[in-house]
């Protein structure tokens, strides 16, 4: 069976297991399960801490598993990412008081609190800055108020957890994350069960962002509709009973959905409608 590590909590655990359900695959009911077996599918889902993850994937005991690119680069584990999910998305950044620093440039002698001691001592290495670090588990707003250190090193969202502890965001991103699916450095790339694997997880992203259009369309105007509904290889079109008349359907961006029916309206088309995917294979 293909093993499987997934996130057993946290932000990355809801959004990866209902993309799994999408794609197919069973899930756990109950939090305390920490093995799930699919034998229809013939995958064993190992429910994990998403820190955890990437070293179990390196040591070659799980096959593949979802997890952040912040806690893979901060294990440096010797495993890569093989895939992006699009889900948990994140800013890592560097923040302090204001006047104190405007970037790595200015941190060297002082100290830095931070839960990614792996990703900030690489940064800093890059960067030639001398500074130590303090590895907090959590809450590192407070490390700065406490006297603990001068500069935190944290994710950052919309930024207002920082600006309520009295916190400016300093310097460029240190890196931006998202869920990621890994495999172990030099594991074989052709192994079929992972690539059904990551066809059916891509098939749920490509199911996400796009719909499928179909209208009715006078012939006269079919070379502008079809312009603006080209879907990924080209529509299908069929004849209606009616002579002039043309059916379309094609696969359109979710995002662009009611613009594209608003110009398909003004250019004549009729009986516009969408239907959501739910899953696909391209």
């Amino acid at each position: 069976m293909l093993r499987i590590a997934v996130p057993n909590k946290g932000a990355l655990s809801g959004s990866a297991m209902a993309m799994l359900h999408e794609a197919g695959y069973q899930q756990r009911k109950e939090s305390k399960e920490l093995v799930l077996v699919d034998p229809e599918n013939e995958v064993e889902f190992f429910y994990l801490r998403p820190r955890d993850i990437a070293i179990y994937v390196s040591s070659g005991r799980l096959d593949i598993g979802i997890t952040g690119r912040d806690l893979l680069l901060d294990s440096a584990a010797d495993a890569e990412e093989i895939l992006q999910l699009g889900f948990a998305r994140s800013t890592f950044r560097y923040a302090t008081k204001p006047g104190t620093a405007t970037g790595p440039q200015d941190f060297d002698g002082m100290t830095i609190a931070t839960s990614y001691e792996g990703i900030v001592a690489a940064h800093l290495t890059e960067a030639g800055v001398k500074a130590s670090i303090v590895h907090l588990d959590g809450a590192v707003e407070t490390a700065i108020e406490l006297g603990v250190a001068q500069i935190i090193a944290d994710v950052v969202e919309t930024g207002t957890s920082m600006r309520n502890a009295g916190l400016e965001v300093i310097g460029d991103p240190i890196m931006t994350s998202e869920a990621v699916v890994i495999r172990r450095n030099g594991a074989p790339a052709d192994d079929p069960k992972v690539q059904q694997f990551l066809r059916r997880l891509q098939g749920v992203l490509v199911a996400r962002s796009y719909v499928m259009m179909d209208y009715d369309c006078r012939v006269e105007h079919l070379e502008r509709a079809v312009a603006l509904t080209p879907g990924l290889e080209s529509p299908t079109i069929s004849p209606l009973h009616h002579e002039g008349w043309v059916a379309v359907r094609s696969m359109v961006a979710a995002k662009e959905a009611q613009r594209i029916m608003d110009d398909l309206y003004e250019l004549g088309a009729r009986a516009i409608l969408t239907t959501a995917i739910h899953a696909c294979r391209l």
